[in-house]
Formats: C-alpha cells, sequence, structure tokens
C-alpha cells in the first residue's frame, strides 16, 4: 500500500508543478478529470444539476438522416436548439468510437455555445472523454449504479424504461429521468415494443423520476399525448420528425410551440 500511495503523491506533486502557469477553477492549480489532464474550460460546462424542464424538447440524432439531407451532425444540433430543443441527446449506433467521439466533441461545442445539456447514448467511454453532459442507458446498456459511480453526481443519467418495475430499479440507482416507449409505432427503432399511451401512464403514474416520452411523436399526435396530463411526464423525445426533414430548425420550433402550452 505504501509504495502506492508515495507513487501518487509524487504524480500529484508533477502535474501540480508542471500546471502552476494556469489560472482556472478555485485557485491557481485548476481541478483534474478522469484522464488527468486539466478542465477545459472552454468545453466545460458550468456546474448545474439537472433541470427536468430540460425534458421539455429532447432532439435525437441520427446519423443516417442527417447525410440522407446533406447535412454535418454538428449543424443539425445547432438548428434543432434554434428551433427550440431543450436537450441533445447523441445516438450513435452504427459508427466507430472514436467518430462518436469526433462527432461528440463538434455537438459539444455547439451545444455549450446555447447551453444546452448534451448527452450520450450508451457510450459512457465516450462521455468521459469528451466531459459531455451525461448519458443515456438502455435496458441492455451498463447499469444505472455502475453508470454513475464512473461519472460522479453532477452528470445527468437518463434509463429507458417500459414497465414501472424498470422505473424503480433506475431511481434507486440514480438516474435523473426516464425515458419510456416507444408510445406510437416508430421505424426510427428496430424490434422496438410499443407500449402505446397506457403504457407509458403506467410508467408515468409510478415513476419516482421526471419522465421524457419517446417513439413515433410528431406534430400531428403531440397534443393527444400532453392533454393527458400525465404526473412526471416532462416533454417528448424525437427523431424522424425533427431529422428526417428539410428544414430541423423550423419543425422544432413548431414542436415547441405546441409543448409550451403544457408548460
Amino acid at each position: 500500500m505504501l509504495p502506492a500511495v508515495v507513487a501518487s503523491k509524487r504524480f500529484v506533486e508533477k502535474a501540480l508543478e508542471s500546471s502552476r502557469e494556469f489560472f482556472i477553477g478555485n485557485g491557481p492549480q485548476g481541478p483534474f478529470n478522469h484522464f488527468f489532464k486539466l478542465i477545459d474550460t472552454e468545453t466545460s460546462p458550468a456546474k448545474r444539476r439537472f433541470k427536468p424542464n430540460d425534458l421539455l424538447l429532447y432532439a435525437v440524432t441520427d446519423s443516417g438522416m442527417n447525410k440522407k439531407w446533406g447535412r454535418s451532425i454538428s449543424e443539425a444540433v445547432r438548428a434543432a436548439i434554434e428551433g427550440g430543443a431543450t436537450i441533445i441527446q447523441l445516438r450513435e449506433k452504427e459508427a466507430e468510437t472514436k467518430d462518436i467521439l469526433n462527432a461528440a466533441e463538434e455537438c459539444l461545442k455547439v451545444a455549450r455555445s446555447y447551453g444546452v445539456p448534451l448527452l450520450i447514448n450508451d457510450h459512457l467511454d465516450v462521455a468521459l472523454a469528451c466531459n459531455a453532459d451525461g448519458v443515456h442507458l438502455g435496458q441492455s446498456d451498463m447499469p444505472v449504479k455502475v453508470a454513475r459511480a464512473l461519472l460522479g453526481p453532477n452528470k445527468i443519467i437518463g434509463a429507458s424504461c417500459k414497465t414501472p418495475e424498470q422505473a424503480l430499479k433506475a431511481w434507486k440507482e440514480g438516474a435523473d429521468y426516464i425515458g419510456s416507449g416507444g408510445v406510437y409505432p416508430t421505424n426510427t427503432k428496430k424490434n422496438n415494443q410499443t407500449i402505446a399511451l397506457s403504457g407509458l401512464q403506467s410508467v408515468c403514474e409510478s415513476s419516482p423520476l421526471p419522465v421524457v416520452a419517446i417513439g413515433g411523436i410528431n406534430i400531428e399526435n403531440v397534443n393527444e399525448l400532453m392533454e393527458m396530463h400525465l404526473p412526471n411526464l416532462k416533454g417528448v423525445a424525437v427523431v424522424s420528425c425533427l431529422f428526417d426533414g428539410e428544414n430541423i430548425s423550423h419543425e422544432a420550433h413548431k414542436l415547441h410551440s405546441v409543448l409550451a402550452k403544457y408548460v
């Protein structure tokens, strides 16, 4: 044990000595992140905890749709935020990890410039590497309790849940919010079981956490959903109705205008 303590002490002393000219954080020596690098003040978010109202218009990216319409993912994220998106999830299921990291770093620059949280779907390693605002995890991904242990108390963790039991477990393990669906049929996510409005209602009524509905939601059916006034339902997560079209900002603005009536 003693050699490990001595080695750690030497590492910290060397790191502090090397960084004495940096004036960031609360004092001459700024804080270190998980990779023992000084926090980058340009990409680090202000210290604030998750706000349930962030879920109002939750935009989930899709690289296939962006390629179809000839735009970069960062351009798509900027357009969504300018139209009223209140939180962004970078979901890249088919890409290589290095490509996801590159995309995350570009999107973080955009999101941070607007003060909008950006989460990484599934890839906790990418979230740590780029200092994202948090992660969203599915039932087959890393357990929430493990992610919370790795990310610490100040990052946002969302969990996909189809049942009240799953929602309760996510809450116990340290999640901040629940994503529940698919509410309506959708082609965005293959083999995704639809829980319908009744399933969403069950989750909302039993969840100790704020809930965002997802799955086939668009400008035509969002009123039907929000008019149910479900407890704990704070917003909707959308993919194709924003990104599978030419004008992301316009579609986001229309959707946000409807959702704002229910706040």
